[in-house]
């Protein structure tokens, strides 16, 4: 499909996308992805990065965020080098936008934070802290946020519950109180020049979200993870109204291919032209500063 009726042809920007390759699917999510997979009904099938572009390019999307990953402390698993996500992002650099992630449970965080904006260039920074097992507001990790506040880039929080683990026994240890997006708020609350944005409707926490994006000025959401037809219809009255400047269009590619997620949102929502474009790609154009 094209881009949508009534947006700009390859300006949509896709604010949360993974590799489509083995360093995420096979190697970083090893087990737990596979559940995952298996709950969205896919499979974890990898294919290169100019098939990805073709795939966004054919929907009218121009510009997206590709996530790093380390969550090995708490998983065991490796996690996608920030090395790699740069590599990547240099070789299609009027596609990707770089995003690193680091792992707050390791004693390098701080260091390699700032290796990731100051040595590799990369443009924000990913945290899942369901899989990475960390509550954002205790106080151990407020320098980390304080050093981001002062790199002048944005973060990305998991918000709700993740499919990661799921139906496996005992969630394959994963615990998803961390997902709860009043754990953000305190951090938002306690460093208000740091540009945080809640991926994910948060279910079953959606009411909780969208209060903090309307009382937080520096916490904004997208809607990634969730097939449009299925977001809960106070979000998307939000993201038409209170919110229409803080919702942003976000996939979680592989797992929801972008065509899927833009005929849904054509198909399942009613939101004014104003609001779609902010949606799609308005927001995200001032957010990322693109």
């Amino acid at each position: 499909m094209s881009a949508l009726p009534g947006v700009e042809e390859n300006r949509l920007v896709d604010t949360h996308a993974h590799q489509p390759t083995s360093e995420f699917l096979h190697d970083a999510g090893g087990e737990m992805m596979q559940d995952a997979a298996d709950r969205f009904g896919t499979d974890l099938e990898t294919w290169d990065y100019e098939e990805m572009y073709a795939e966004y390019d054919d929907c009218g999307i121009g510009r997206v965020v590709l996530l790093g990953w380390d969550a090995e402390t708490n998983t065991g698993n490796p996690p996608v080098p920030n090395d790699y996500v740069a590599r990547v992002r240099d070789e299609y650099p009027e596609f990707v936008i770089g995003f690193g992630s680091v792992d707050p449970l390791k004693d390098d965080c701080i260091q390699e934070a700032v290796r990731c904006v100051e040595e590799l260039g990369l443009s924000g920074f990913k945290f899942q802290q369901i899989a990475q097992g960390f509550d954002p507001s205790a106080d151990r990790y407020d320098y980390l946020w304080s050093t981001i506040e002062d790199l002048g880039v944005p973060v990305v929080f998991h918000g709700g519950n993740s499919t990661l683990g799921a139906c496996a026994a005992g969630g394959r240890g994963l615990e998803i109180k961390y997902g709860n997006p009043m754990l953000i708020d305190e951090v938002a609350a306690r460093h208000p020049e740091l540009q945080i944005l809640i991926a994910h409707p948060a279910f079953p926490w959606e009411k909780e979200q969208l209060a903090i994006c309307q009382q937080k000025g520096n916490v904004y959401m997208d809607l990634s993870g969730w097939i449009p037809k299925y977001i809960d219809d106070q979000v998307l009255r939000y993201a038409d109204t209170l919110l229409q400047d803080k919702v942003m269009f976000g996939t979680d590619y592989p797992m929801i291919d972008p065509e899927t997620w833009l005929d849904s949102f054509e198909r399942h929502t009613d939101l004014s032209e104003e609001s779609r474009r902010k949606v799609l790609y308005e927001n995200a154009e001032a957010f990322f500063g693109l």
